[in-house]
Formats: structure tokens, sequence, C-alpha cells
């Protein structure tokens, strides 16, 4: 027989959850969605300690943060604003139309900016700040404004603005794309090296605009907490397209922000629901994507989903049912309800339900497909810039829909809308009538610019606003410093050897880093910047002298605490220790070595990583620092092929030298000495911020340990210009003059000397001993040389540093490195056939430098084996016995070639 179990009876809480429902209503309506918010967190709280699980909402309805309710009426304008957004429009359209169709192909995007139009445009006139007065104290000069990281497509917008400001010209905008006439040009997007007082931040290339924004809020908050500069309310705005945030680098960091509670920073993601030829997510909607992304991660979500327009829908749906259609659309139907029109919209999206139908009955088809997102509706827009640069204690981002291509025509919201250059006649005749732009049609059609005059109410509600604001932006300042660089004897202590006590370059240059850090007149300036290896790299010492930076100080005891060199945390800590992320200390770089343009205070970043993992892993941020103007040191530590002992293939670098030379700015050394290393930092400190030059270095070090000399007499000029003599052959009445010339780097030079002794003592031929600082260097002086004599056939030719030093030198030049053999191979354009290249080319292995050298052949043996090898096939050697020679010096003549192994 069975046993039935009885099932109780749910009750039904349906009138106690009503109350529940009005009394927060209530709290909503008397104390405001700050207290409503600490509420419900409150009785989360309570039902976490009660043991019930409440599932974490990371999204919100389909619908505006902000609910019409809350809004504040808009403070400007919003005719006058209308017409001049609607001149920057047609200014931004026909400065690319007119350029492609005079010059076809030569690019340019229209689509984006059309789509970002408003939410650029309300920041301009209400919150875009280009300075803040100064604190009485300070001496009452104005402080530097808000930073805004402008989507790369969008330029052309940006362009016209500064059209109707009156900062560019005709020409200017005639000749966008053509920076090369005899006119003024404009640039494709923002890059700072090619138009130095306009663009800040280079940001096109996708993902590091984001990236930089976090940081730059990051450490300008650094250089608020260690007093360098004033506390001020400024923002870092970064507009970001929804296709961008696939870019890795645009939301790998934004945990950062949260834990930093950068409450200085502000995403406006401009989604327009297209990357560059497709949906950004056909089958799901990006916004919830999105929502759900910051929400996780800690942020302060604003949505702008819907325009105002859709609020009068909304207040007569009493049953929830639009909500309920928007949120089975998904972002692949959003795109075609645009595209396809006020019909197609009333059939597909309402038609789905007769009441949505009849909810619309009485509105035209035209009425439909305007119907506005949210991106472009100016009150929604200033309603949640205003929540963002008020909210503390966190960053914000807000969520825009938008357009890809709004007004555009036929093109709007379509997925060839990007690569939209040209537009047909009809399509301008269309445009300038739907936002009445007064041009002739003629003018409409061959895409010519339109300025009102200066005193027209548009001009000048444009300018009073930005007066109002502080000044134009986008502008970039490049200030006079007053900087004064250390002479070389300020180095002695290092140019003065170690005494025959081993020491690796490494910890030569930590000692210095630890000197420039405690010098009253630049330390406070030094950045030290490092991905998660100080120990590695020796820098106990200076955490314990300076402190690691830390916003909220150190919360905890160490467990350290009682050594002397614990790990020591500060708010007003001075090394930047960024964990794990090449990527973030590369940010950090950037925003320390253009400080001294955007904050007008030159800090100068030292930021030491594995050379490994610095270029190749960075690349495009490297150049986008040097697009910045950006100064400072990179120092590649644990650097080379063969001397990073043990670690391996994807350790062991051998070509960042080869990376470094890409970069038109960047000025790259190899030094094998402390002295070699002091005059370098000596000169580019004096050259970056005394004299103003707007390059940044590269300095490779190792951690091989070996006796350092002392620097020779007359050797300073060599090191900064890539080579000097390090050691002659040996003089005597029994010496011989040399026959081959030995040139090294870095640790490698100290095989090369060895390989000196062995050749003049077992085999009788006298070498001189060159230490070559930078080949890179060298080959670039020799181009500009060989540019120089090429271009004047009819005066006196002019000679490369490479061949007035060697000036002299006889014989075959061996040059063994530690890199590739493309390095060394720079220089064979002025060596001739002179030049024999030892070098590292194929992948790591785990050995010890003994064996890791000789399976490269740059060692000691390789060095003297090569040198006879290249003399016999001179004549200037017995042939046979420099075959006999590599037996003797144990070295395979038939073992597989290390670049293919």
């Amino acid at each position: 027989m069975s046993m039935k179990l009885a099932v109780p009876v749910s009750a039904d809480f349906t009138d106690e959850v009503a109350e529940w429902i009005e009394a927060f209503d209530q709290v909503v309506v008397d104390e405001g969605p700050e207290q409503a918010a600490e509420l419900m967190g409150a009785l989360r709280q309570r039902a976490r300690e009660a043991g019930i699980n409440t599932p974490g909402e990371i999204r919100t309805p389909y619908l505006n943060t902000i609910p019409k309710h809350d809004e504040v009426p808009y403070p400007g304008d919003r005719n006058i604003e209308r017409r001049v957004e609607s001149l920057i429009r047609w200014n931004a359209m026909a400065m690319v139309h007119h350029q492609n169709k005079k010059d076809a192909g030569i690019g340019g995007h229209i689509s984006t900016y059309s789509s970002l139009a408003t939410l650029l445009e309300v920041g301009f006139n209400h919150f875009f700040h280009a300075k803040y007065p100064s604190h009485a104290a300070s001496g009452g000069q104005d402080q530097p404004g808000d930073f805004i990281y402008f989507q790369g497509h969008a330029s052309p917008g940006v362009y016209a603005r500064a059209y109707l400001e009156g900062r560019l010209n005709d020409d200017h905008l005639k000749n966008f794309r053509h920076e090369l006439r005899d006119k003024p040009g404009l640039s494709s997007y923002p890059h700072p090296w090619l138009m130095p007082n306009f663009w800040r931040f280079p940001t096109v290339s996708m993902g590091i605009g984001p990236l930089n924004a976090i940081y730059q809020a990051r450490f300008m908050r650094y250089l608020e907490n260690r007093n360098l500069i004033e506390k001020t309310p400024r923002k870092i705005w970064a507009f970001v397209g929804d296709g961008e945030t696939d870019e890795v680098d645009t939301l790998g960091a934004i945990s950062v922000a949260s834990r930093e509670k950068l409450d200085n920073l502000v995403f406006v993601v401009n989604c327009n629901l297209q990357r560059l030829d497709g949906p950004v997510r056909g089958n799901k909607r990006i916004i919830d994507e999105l929502e759900g992304v910051f929400r996780g991660a800690g942020w302060n979500v604003i949505k702008v989903i819907w325009g105002s327009d859709w609020d009068v829908l909304f207040e007569r749906d009493h049953k929830g049912l639009l909500l309920k259609r928007m949120e089975e659309c998904v972002d692949g139907e959003y795109q075609a309800f645009k595209a396809k029109g006020g019909a197609y919209l009333r059939k597909e999206f309402f038609g789905k339900y007769p009441e949505l139908l009849e909810l619309v009955s009485d509105m035209t088809d035209e009425q439909l497909a305007r119907l506005h997102r949210g991106g472009h509706d100016p009150v929604k827009i200033y309603n949640a810039y205003k929540r963002a640069v008020e909210h503390r204690g966190g960053p914000t981002v807000i969520l825009a829909k938008t357009v890809k291509g709004y007004g555009m025509g036929t093109t709007e919201a379509r997925n060839a809308a990007h690569q939209e250059k040209k537009m047909t006649d009809d399509a301008l005749t269309t445009f300038v009538k739907r936002f009445d732009i007064p041009v002739p049609e003629e003018s409409a059609k061959q895409g010519k610019p339109y300025k009102p005059a200066d005193d027209a109410p548009e001009i000048q509600y444009l300018q009073e606003r930005r007066k109002a604001l502080g000044g134009y932006m986008p502008q970039r300042e490049t200030p006079e410093l007053k900087f004064k660089a250390p002479e070389i004897d300020y180095y002695a202590e290092w140019t003065a050897g170690s005494k025959g006590r081993a020491v690796s370059t490494t910890m030569g240059f930590v000692s210095i880093l630890r000197h420039l850090l405690k010098d009253p007149e630049i330390g406070k300036l030094i950045v030290p910047i490092v991905p998660d290896e100080g120990r590695t790299f020796g820098l106990e010492s200076a955490i314990r002298q300076v402190g690691i930076y830390a916003a909220e100080g150190q919360k905890y005891k160490p467990h350290d605490l009682d050594m002397l060199l614990y790990y020591r945390e500060e708010q007003d800590g001075q090394i930047l220790e960024e964990g794990i992320t090449e990527a973030g200390s590369m940010a950090s770089f950037t925003a320390a070595g253009t400080a001294y343009s955007n904050y007008r205070t030159p800090t100068i970043p030292f930021y030491m990583y594995y050379s490994m993992f610095g270029f190749q892993r960075v690349g495009d941020m490297v150049w986008a620092f040097a697009d910045s103007r950006g100064k400072g040191f990179l120092m590649g530590g644990t650097a080379g092929r063969t001397t990073m002992l043990g670690e391996g293939l994807q350790h062991q670098d051998g070509h960042s030298h080869v990376l470094a030379s890409t970069v038109p700015t960047c000025l790259s050394y190899d030094p094998a000495y402390v002295y070699e290393l002091a005059a370098i930092l000596q000169d580019g400190i004096r050259r970056m911020y005394q004299e103003n030059e707007p390059v940044f270095y590269y300095i490779t070090m190792y951690n091989e340990d070996y006796a350092m000399p002392e620097m020779p007499e007359g050797v300073r000029e060599g090191i900064v210009r890539g080579i000097y003599k390090f050691k002659s052959a040996p003089e005597g009445k029994a010496a011989k003059a040399s026959v081959a010339q030995l040139f090294g780097s870095g640790p490698i030079l100290n095989e090369a000397v060895r390989a000196q002794q062995i050749l003049a003592e077992k085999y009788g031929v006298q070498t001189d001993v060159w230490s070559v600082t930078s080949y890179n260097e060298l080959r670039r002086e020799a181009l500009s040389i060989e540019r120089w004599n090429r271009l004047h056939p009819a005066e006196a030719e002019k000679t490369p540093y490479i061949l007035q030093a060697i000036k002299g030198a006889k014989g075959p030049i061996i040059a063994a490195t530690d890199y590739i053999k493309s390095v060394p191979d720079q220089l064979s354009p002025w060596l001739a056939d002179r030049l024999v290249t030892l070098g590292t080319d194929g992948f790591g292995r785990s050995d010890n430098r003994e064996h890791l050298r000789a399976h490269f052949e740059v060692n000691t043996e390789s060095i003297v084996a090569a040198t006879l090898s290249r003399l016999a096939r001179d004549g200037k050697f017995d042939a046979k016995k420099a075959q006999a020679a590599f037996q003797e010096l144990g070295v395979d003549t038939e073992k597989v070639d290390a670049a293919k192994a």
C-alpha cells in the first residue's frame, strides 16, 4: 500500500508583497534613489546572514537607468545647440565627401561621428572643461582641465567643430588627409606627433584609448596623492565604440578603475550596434552584455537607450508589453528596424502584439522612423553626464544607444555604413534638408564646408559655451620646462668602476635609480614602474626607500614587517608596482611620459620589465607612446638570448633591439658596463628634459655579474653615439698592428675581450675590441648622412660616425651580439664586405650561459674561430691552421644551425 505525502499549500503573499513594494516606493519618493539602493543593500545583506541566496543582478531591464521623473531640465538652448550640431555634422561629412570626390580612395569616415555627434556636443557645451581655477596657495595659475579620449574614426567631427570655432580654416578642411601639400592639412586620426598643438591622445588603434584612459585617471590620482599637482574636479572622458570592446585591451583593465575608486573616470560607450563590417552582437544585445561586465567589475553603469519620444509610449503602456517586446529583440533586429524605416518597424516590432499596434495607431510611419535612440537625445545625455560627474567612489560607464550613420539616408544603420566615404547627390541634398543646412544645392553636391558669420547666433553661442568652460578642446600644450639635468660627475660612483667586484648592469642601474630618487631637485619626479618583477630586478631596497604607491595606503601589516626590506605600500608611494600586466605598465609609462605636457609636470618614468615581454607584447602602445611625444626610459631587464640563462624559449630575448629600431623616436642602447649605462642615462635626461627633445630610450640590462671597469678617458661621445674603441691591440716592441676588429655589445663584449687575448696569445693575431652601444643609432646617423650626401652632390661628402670612429682600423670586422644577426647587419652598407656577424637567430633553450653561447656561436671560441676563418678567406692566415683551430677551440663545424634548431 503506497502512502501519499501531503503537499503543503503555498501561502499567498500577494497582499504582503504589495505592501512591501508600496513601502519601498515611498522610500524612493521621500528619500531618493541612493537611500533606496542602500536599503536594498541592507536587505540583501540580511538575507545572506539568514542563509538565503539571492541572485545578483548584473543586468537591469532594457530601459534608461534614469527615469523621466528623475531628470533635471536641460540648461542649454536646445534650438541653437541643434543648429550648431547640424553645422558640424555637415562640415564633417562635407570634408570627407569632398576629399574623396577629388582624390578617389583617400579615405575617411563619416558614420562614426554621425552616431556620436550629440554625445560629444552635450559634453562640449556643458561638461568638458579646458581648465580649472587653481587654489590661491599655488599662485593662481589655472590647472589643466579634463582629458578626452576621442573615438579615432570620429576625427572629422572634431575638426568640423574646431572649424566653427575659428581654430581651423577652409584650407585645413579642404586638405583633410593631405598633409604634404603647400597648404596646412589635417591628419586622418588623432595624432599628436602630426598635430602637436591639437591632439593629446592617439586613439584610433582600437583598445589602447580605453586602456590608456584608465591608467591616466589612476596616474592623475598618483600625482595628486604625491602632491605633485593640485586636486581638482578634472575628469577623464573616454569615448569608446561598442565594437571596440572586443579588443581585450578595452575591457582587460576595468577592474583597476573600480579597485582604485577612480571617480575621475567616465567611459561613454557609443553603442551604435555595428562593428566595421556588421553587427557587434547580432544575436544578442551588446548593451546587456556590457552592463553585466561593467557592473560585475564594480562600475557605476548608466544606460541611455531610449529618447524622450519613447517616454510617451511607456506612459501609455500599462501592461509592460513595450518593455517585453524590447527585451525579445536582439541587436540584429534593432539594426534592421532603423535601416528599413517606419513601416517595417510598425509591422515587425509593434506588430507582434495587437496592443502595441494600437499604442502607435495615431503615429505615421515617418514619426515611427524618427523615434530617437537615447544617444541622440540631449536631455537624456545631459542627465547621464550629470549623474556621472557627480558620482563618487568609483568610475562610471554610460552605455548610449545610437544609430551608425545617423542622418545619412540610405546608409543609416546598414552594415556598409563604416566604409561610406562619398554620398550620392540626392543623399547630400536630403541631408541638407533634414538638418536645415543653408547651402545652395550645387554647393551641397560639391561637399563645400559652411561657416556662418562670426556674429551669427550659432557661432556666438558656441564661443560663449567654450569660454565658460575654460577654452577650446582638444588642445595640447608644450610648456617651457625649467629643468637642469645633472652633469656626468653626478654619476662618478658608477663611472669609477666596481673595483673588481662582480655586479650586473641591472644592479648598477638600481643603484643609480636609488641615487636619483634621493636627489632634492629631481628625485620627486622619478616614476619607477615595474610589472610584478621588482625583486627580479633587485628593487627591494628602492621599495623600502620610497614605497609602492597604493591609493588607500597599506591596510594590513606585511608579514615581513620585521625585516629591513619589507613590502611597503603608501598612499604617497613612488613606485608603480602594476602586477602582471605589460599593457597596464605601458599605459602608466605613457601617462608619466606625457605628464610634462598634460600636467606641466616633467615626470621621468623608468619602466623596468623582462625585455622579451616588452615590445613584442605591447608594440602598438609603444608606437602610440611615440605618437604622443612621450619621454622616459624603457629598461629591458634580464635581456639577451644567452645571458638570461635557464629560462628557455619564451623568456630569452634576441630581437627587442630590432623591434625598437622600428619606432622613429626610440633611442635604443645595449650597454656592457655600468659606466656606459650612466653616460646614457645622463645624456638621456639632458636631451629629453633639459633640451626638450621628443624622444625616449630603450636600454637593455643584464643579470650576469662581472667586474665593471672604470670609464676610460674620452669615450663619452662614442658611448652616446654608438661605438668606441674599448681595448686596442697590445702595445710594446713585439706588438704588431691589428689585422681584425672585434665588435661586442652587452655581456658579449666580455667574450670579445677574451677572444682578443686568445687570438694574440695562441694564434699571433692582433685585434682591437670595440664596444658598440647602439647599432640602431649608428645606422640612423649613417642614413641621415647618406641622404644629405645624395641631396648635395656639389658639396664635399660628409662621413658617417661609424666610419669616423673606425678610421684606420684594418681588416675584417667580427661583430658578436646576444641578439639576432640583423642587429649588427644594419651597418653592412657602410662596412662593405668587411662585416662578419655572429648572433642568436633561432629559438632559445634552457641551459647555462656557457652552453647557450656555444649553441648560438657567440661565445669566445666562436669569435676566435670566425676571426681566423675570415682572415684565411682573405689570405691573411693559413687556411689549414684555421681549420685545425676549430677542433682546438671545440667548435663543432657540423652541428645543426641554431637558427633552424
